[in-house]
């Protein structure tokens, strides 16, 4: 957010961003080496929730937990995962695939892909 005009008047630098601290999740691995591999991703717990939902969990309850942690979209619209999830037919014998777009047409979308 953008400081305060009273601190632009106490001869602070005008139009500085002050971005909070974060804790990098999707790319916490990033600069480890060979971090695209999947046995480093295993090595520092990649998979261990899959494992366990697969293990643990019946599909509503998992689309249940997803709708509550309110995890949305990448996109620009930045859809509910978990609304998205309820679409999804209850009594289809399957297969059921899951599609992921990583180009919208939308500028930067491709930005994304390592994230894949």
């Amino acid at each position: 957010m953008l400081r305060e005009t009273a601190d632009l008047h106490r001869g602070k630098a005008e139009g500085i961003l002050e971005v909070p601290q974060f804790e990098p999740v999707l790319l916490a691995n990033i600069n480890r080496a060979d971090s695209h591999t999947r046995a480093v991703y295993e090595q520092h717990g990649g998979y261990r929730a899959l494992r366990k939902v697969l293990a643990e969990m019946q599909p509503p309850a998992l689309i249940e937990l997803v709708k509550s942690s309110n995890l949305r979209g990448r996109g620009g619209a930045g859809f509910p995962t978990g609304l998205k999830w309820t679409f999804l037919p209850k009594d289809h014998p399957g297969p059921i695939y899951m599609c992921i777009n990583a180009d919208e047409s939308e500028p930067g979308t491709g930005a994304n892909r390592i994230l894949m």
